[in-house]
């Protein structure tokens, strides 16, 4: 393990906190916005991330992207509905 150090806050790490909470907050702004018009699917939230992550610039565009491509996964699994079970009354060909 490295060594890390936690540190007292100071008001200039609150604010550089606050910078990127606020590029969070713009990035899921346009990640939704443009979902609204691709598609929340799999390809829709592949697009929207890569859009996202390159109009931000550096790390926190590389962070938005990764953050915003895992999201789109976990919501496309999520939308995924099982095929409904057959009740053995259809008739088959």
């Amino acid at each position: 393990m490295g060594n890390k150090k936690v540190g007292t806050p100071t008001v200039s790490g609150m604010k550089a906190s606050m910078w990127d909470y606020g590029i969070g907050l713009g990035g899921g702004l346009g990640y939704s916005l443009i979902t609204n018009l691709t598609g929340s699917g799999l390809l829709g939230g592949l697009l929207s991330a890569a859009i996202v992550g390159s109009a931000v610039k550096g790390e926190r565009g590389t962070v938005l992207a990764t953050v915003l491509g895992f999201t789109s996964i976990v919501n496309s699994t999520g939308q995924a509905q099982a095929a409904p079970a057959s009740s053995g009354n259809e008739a088959t060909l």
